[in-house]
């Protein structure tokens, strides 16, 4: 008879546990995406962070674009839900909860840097595979629903203004957010998206139905709360402040002028 040979150093081999190298596959694929764009993400890259063979992996995904499919479905579509959709449901008051998660917000470096990974892969596959496009579209269209619905009950709760349309209230925040993420990942700068906090905060209080406006609304002469939202300078608080002396640049029409206002954007 055969003797079961042992394994080294006297230890039981590892069980396999299918579930985990599926997780352990999905996870290192989705922080490769993140760095480097699904495009440019290679499958050898994938296998080398995860120690997994390559027919491990095509058992769990059948091509690649299976496991970007994945990646959006499992990955993006869990990090908007807990982010917005979660607390949107649990929160008492919709524009609090709103205004607490914009705050909440991460200016790291590396999450400046790195952009929404929602917003990238929408940039990148949108517009080259149909799947990645209706799967990224659905995570949208239930973050702006969440958000509308949010804003609903709080205009049948009389904390929320009844002129706004909660659908396009929904889609300009959703825009305002996801613009300021582009602009810090450009600029490759927390400043930027310090400054875009700021701001869509200070438009979210201007939401507020005037009755229940808080003190931190700004109240014009007569006592009525003023919902007309002064945005901060983007980029004005860590650009040069000084101003051309020159009368003709109010006009635009000087030279010296024109480059102070772009050096400014």
């Amino acid at each position: 008879m055969f003797r079961a040979r042992k394994s080294p150093k006297g230890r039981s081999p590892r069980p396999r546990n299918p579930e985990r190298t599926r997780e352990l596959l999905l996870q290192a694929a989705s922080r490769e995406v993140y760095r480097s764009g699904f495009r440019s993400t290679g499958i050898d890259t994938i296998l080398a962070a995860t120690n997994v063979t390559k027919g491990a992996l095509y058992y769990h995904f059948e091509n690649k674009e299976a496991l970007g499919y994945a990646i959006v479905e499992e990955i993006i579509a869990t990090l908007t839900r807990d982010k917005w959709l979660r607390p949107l449901q649990e929160g008492k008051e919709p524009l609090d909860t709103l205004i607490g998660i914009v705050q909440r917000t991460s200016v790291r470096p590396k999450d400046v840097e790195g952009g929404c990974p929602l917003v990238n892969l929408a940039q990148e596959m949108s517009p080259l595979d149909e799947q990645f496009r209706k799967r990224l579209e659905r995570i949208f269209l239930d973050w702006q629903e969440s958000i509308a619905l949010a804003l609903r009950r709080g205009q049948s709760q009389g904390s929320v203004r009844r002129d706004l349309v909660p659908e396009e209230t929904a889609g300009f925040l959703i825009a305002m957010y996801e613009g300021y993420t582009l602009l810090a990942k450009n600029a490759q700068d927390a400043k930027v998206w310090n400054v875009g906090i700021r701001n869509i905060v200070g438009w979210l209080r201007s939401l507020r139905a005037p009755a229940t406006a808080s003190g931190a609304d700004r109240v014009g002469s007569h006592g009525v709360v003023d919902v007309t939202y002064q945005p901060v300078r983007m980029l004005g608080e860590f650009a040069s402040t000084a101003r051309p002396t020159d009368p003709r640049a109010d006009g635009g029409t000087d030279g010296k002028a024109k480059n102070d206002q772009i050096r400014s954007l």
